[in-house]
């Protein structure tokens, strides 16, 4: 009878504790394109990894929340189409969106970040130059279904914070190519800050604060450099992407561990300014 007692009372104290855990638990969900899981290539191809800007960012705040969990739903080659419609990764609720908005209404969320936008464009540069009518879609869609993506996520999410981060540009490396380079990396800076001015202005309308990535990767910055005779944005593109590695790893958009760590610090940096007193 003793042993029956001590049993379950033993069997009690674990399910208090589960239990208790399980309340405690808080939920970090990470959102949108390859950044979002931390995508780098390898000698098979693209990967996720855990070296993203969404690990860095959890290891920076987990100290803070106790209890947080971080979750990645992020999808390689999302545009703002598929992440709303579905079609290129397979979520048990049919698209990133509605996977994200279950999440959200059976967990306890206490931060959201956001990327997306990146694959709408990216496929109108070549280094034949950019496609405008390309440019046009692409800009038409992101008008179209970013305001959709934050209307779905706002109204499950109520006040719990999100926040979304604007784009460096990865073409601008195409400067070490010679003449021709350097006016299509000129180009594309410029294409690069007008997408970004209506991802601002769409989360804007959603009161998302955006970090400003596109800065930290000093985009606009076309200083040349003595000795190297490059400009600031073309070393750091080629520092902190796979865009200047040889094949098979290179060249590729996506950030190294520095350079999602840039884009961890620009958002730490953004959710600090908003906590603030």
């Amino acid at each position: 009878m003793r042993t029956s007692l001590l049993r379950l009372s033993v069997l009690v104290a674990f399910v208090s504790l589960t239990l208790s855990a399980a309340a405690q638990s808080t939920y970090y969900l990470a959102l949108g394109d390859s950044l979002a899981i931390g995508i780098q290539p390898s000698q098979k191809g693209d990967v996720p990894t855990n070296q993203g800007y969404a690990d860095d960012l959890y290891l920076a705040f987990r100290g803070r929340i106790p209890g947080l969990r971080l979750t990645k739903l992020g999808c390689s080659g999302e545009t703002t189409v598929t992440m709303l419609d579905g079609g290129v990764c397979t979520y048990s609720q049919g698209s990133q969106v509605a996977e994200a908005v279950a999440f959200i209404e059976t967990h306890h969320v206490s931060l959201i970040t956001i990327d997306i936008g990146a694959n709408d464009i990216d496929h109108c540069v070549s280094l034949s130059g950019i496609d405008t009518g390309c440019i046009e879609t692409a800009v038409a869609n992101v008008s179209t279904y970013l305001p959709k993506i934050l209307a779905a996520l706002r109204a499950s999410a109520g006040s719990t914070p999100i926040v979304a981060m604007n784009y460096y540009d990865p073409f601008v490396a195409a400067w070490i190519l010679g003449s021709a380079g350097q006016t299509l990396a000129k180009a594309t800076v410029e294409a690069t800050d007008d997408f970004n001015k209506l991802l601002g202005g769409v989360y804007e309308v959603f009161s998302v604060p955006v970090a400003d990535v596109a800065d930290a990767f000093q985009t606009n910055n076309f200083t040349l450099v003595p000795f190297i005779n490059l400009p600031v944005n073309v070393i750091v593109t080629l520092t902190w992407t796979w865009m200047g590695a040889p094949a098979p790893l290179g060249p590729d958009v996506h950030p190294n561990a520095v350079g999602y760590a840039v884009i961890a610090g620009s958002f730490a940096q953004t959710i600090t300014s908003q906590t603030r007193p």
